[in-house]
């Protein structure tokens, strides 16, 4: 047992001596940026063609996380395999494109294969390295370096936290340019159109209105006896309040009603305005319904009158009508 605890607790030191380790690169990496980092950035946002990334080996492995993450945040990209590109694949770059070349040592016989097609081509080149005077970096239009850095692996050989920075670094270009291009999560969507996340993002409130097409309503000259006849009609334990121009001027809930029985007082017939609350939140149908959780789970409210752009309810969703859709 005292056996099974000691290594228990070895694995740990190893785990945090390796995050630690990886996160001190991390912001070494982030005192090292200059302004060449801001030209790539720029240079990108200009690219008439694509961003093509290519590399081998681990490098490899990070270039298509590299790749996938530019795709889907607005920054159009494609993975060339080195090898492949060797045998026609380089067919896919253009001279409006620019390579991003993944090499921490610089110097993988692939990659560094590819450049003259590159240059013949016309792409320009971005070195992604750890040695800014290598093959690669030398011939390339624009660096990225990470440096050197000791990688986490204790035989200095398995690339560990030299991928690490890259993979960081290259969320953190994706997410400059995302910025930069004001990317919305409605763009988002567009790339991500399936399973939970595309529901999340491409599902409006007006799709839960058309599914459960409920408007409690009542005038505000109504009795609290009317309201829960109204409720009690429409299950949501709650009532929009409008004015007699059909204006949404405020909303009552079954909790209101409780809270003043609680106190003692005889409700039943008391003019409904004398409860309901007159700053109720509300939500555009245009809304998409993910905002519509937010505002629930923050303001720890069930309701939340759906309202047009003239301020008369046309719908009410329930925290259950969003989640019972898998949000």
């Amino acid at each position: 047992m005292v056996r099974g605890l000691l290594t228990i607790n070895k694995h740990i030191t190893v785990i945090k001596e390796v995050l630690a380790e990886e996160a001190q690169a991390i912001f070494k990496l982030i005192e090292d940026l200059n302004q060449e980092i801001a030209q790539i950035i720029e240079m990108i946002l200009e690219c008439k063609g694509r961003i093509i990334v290519t590399g081998v080996g681990k490098s490899g492995i990070i270039g298509r996380k590299i790749t996938a993450t530019f795709a889907s945040t607005g920054t159009p990209s494609l993975f060339l395999h080195p090898a492949e590109g060797l045998h026609g694949d380089l067919g896919m770059v253009t001279k409006s494109d620019i390579v991003l070349a993944l090499s921490n040592s610089g110097e993988s016989e692939e990659v560094i294969s590819l450049i003259p097609s590159i240059k013949r081509i016309g792409a320009r080149l971005i070195a992604f390295v750890g040695n800014a005077k290598s093959t690669l970096a030398n011939k390339a239009d624009h660096i990225l370096c990470i440096g050197k850095v000791k990688e986490a692996c204790p035989l200095g050989l398995t690339p560990t936290t030299s991928t690490t920075l890259m993979l960081t670094l290259g969320d953190a270009i994706a997410v400059a340019l995302l910025k930069a291009r004001n990317f919305t999560s409605e763009n988002f969507a567009v790339f991500h159109p399936g399973g939970t996340l595309g529901k999340r993002l491409l599902f409006s409130v007006n799709s839960i209105v058309e599914i459960t097409k409920k408007n409690p309503t009542l005038i505000k000259t109504s009795t609290v006896k009317d309201v829960i006849f109204n409720m009690t009609e429409s299950g949501l334990g709650a009532t929009s309040i409008i004015d007699n121009n059909g204006k949404l001027v405020g909303i009552i809930t079954d909790g209101d009603i409780r809270r003043t029985l609680a106190g003692g007082s005889s409700v039943i017939d008391l003019p409904v305005e004398e409860l309901y609350n007159k700053n109720p939140t509300t939500i555009k149908p245009t809304s998409l319904a993910v905002e519509a959780l937010n505002i629930m789970e923050e303001l720890k409210i069930n309701v939340l009158p759906v309202v047009n752009d003239r301020n008369e309810p046309i719908a009410m969703i329930h925290l259950h009508d969003i989640t019972k859709l898998g949000f």
